[in-house]
């Protein structure tokens, strides 16, 4: 797959999730009501017809009960990734980049590079129950919210927390932060 083309991209994903709603017996209408996303959007999505939003496909991973990235997934035994090489998913707002830093995911994890652009925040979908996120700042310095609680954190610094509330990203440095996210699921 190349994943510097756009459309093979949207085609694999929309490939992926009509293979995992056909493994778990699922009809567009059963994971509409599961996913809350609409019938009419997921066909289109699986016949490669629309690029869904990171939103989007939050919420149709969850309703599949599978990690994130297995829409992306690619198989091989030794992979590889080089920073602002491959796959950028962008936010549902600009303000937020994610780079999966490996796609080929086990039903347990997943790991991406986030990107939070300077003076702005991003607010996450709720991830699927249980799951649990490990952040680290690589680069930089953001404040992240969870529930109603704001914690500080500098370069190297680390937080771990369940990703199934509501959270968000704050960047209020003139630079770009750089994050790397490991989500430990429990599905």
């Amino acid at each position: 797959m190349d994943i510097d083309d756009p459309k093979q991209v949207v085609l694999q994903v929309g490939a992926i999730m009509k293979k995992y709603r056909k493994e778990k017996k699922l009809s567009l209408e059963e994971l509409s009501e599961l996913a809350g996303v609409s019938k009419l959007t997921l066909g289109n999505i699986e016949r490669g017809e629309t690029n869904p939003t990171l939103g989007m496909l939050w919420k149709i991973s969850k309703g599949l009960s599978i990690p994130l990235m297995a829409l992306f997934s690619t198989k091989s035994s030794v992979n590889i990734s080089q920073a602002g090489v491959g796959l950028k998913i962008p936010g549902d707002q600009p303000t937020c980049v994610f780079e999966p830093i490996f796609q080929n995911t086990s039903d347990e994890m997943e790991m991406f590079r986030a990107y939070i652009q300077p003076n702005s925040s991003y607010q996450t979908e709720k991830h699927h129950p249980n799951t649990v996120e490990f952040t680290t700042v690589m680069t930089g310095a953001i404040s992240i919210k969870v529930n109603e609680t704001l914690y500080t954190l500098n370069q190297y610094d680390s937080i771990s927390f369940r990703a199934d509330c509501t959270h968000s990203y704050i960047n209020n440095a003139n630079d770009v932060a750089v994050l790397h996210i490991l989500l430990k699921y429990n599905l």
